[in-house]
């Protein structure tokens, strides 16, 4: 029997982080981005930004969450990275003002598809929430893609709703669509 659970994550994840984000947005998005810009992502260079952001994190909000599965071994099967929200979840419209001090931000939530559909996103999403109450904060924000209709329904499945902000990222000059989905935190379920 398969024990999940999610904790913190060390310096000693963040090749695996980089591993399991490249493995997925290989896989997820590979009809989404472009796959030369897929393939050109460099792993090492991922995962040392990853050492960054969890051995020097701007604020003692923000995380980085591993899953975990346990069975005979140990695996990391997804991750997730947020904090208070800030620049990078506006929309193209809107300036700083919007950003509330109660307002946090998913910068991050990823299951390897291998392991989806055994509740690591649930858990991970849930120790978020979590942490994001300690932390004060009231609502929060996540970017999904247009065309990912797995995390849109996995976050809809979770209370979120799109809240009308939409944007589109420049990949390799081809335009992705965004849409930006939000949650009140005292309609949601944590872990705790």
């Amino acid at each position: 029997m398969a024990i999940g659970y999610v904790r913190p994550a060390s310096a000693t994840d963040a090749v695996e982080i980089a591993r399991i984000q490249l493995a997925t947005w290989r896989t997820a998005y590979r009809r989404l981005l472009p796959r030369h810009a897929l393939d050109e992502l460099d792993e090492q260079w991922m995962a040392q930004r990853w050492r960054e952001a969890i051995g020097q994190p701007p604020s003692t909000a923000h995380r980085v969450l591993v899953a975990i599965e346990q069975s005979t071994q140990s695996y990391l099967p997804g991750f997730a990275a947020s904090g208070p929200a800030d620049e990078t979840a506006l929309a193209p419209d809107e300036t700083a003002e919007a950003l509330r001090p109660d307002l946090a931000a998913i910068t991050d939530l990823l299951v390897e598809p291998r392991w989806q559909r055994r509740g690591h996103g649930s858990r991970l999403l849930a120790a978020c929430v979590d942490g994001w109450r300690a932390d004060g904060m009231r609502t929060a924000v996540a970017w999904a893609y247009e065309g990912d209709e797995a995390m849109l329904k996995f976050l809809g499945g979770a209370g979120w709703a799109p809240d009308g902000a939409t944007r589109a990222l420049d990949v390799d000059d081809r335009l992705v669509p965004q849409v930006r989905l939000h949650v009140a935190l005292d309609g949601v379920a944590g872990a705790a």
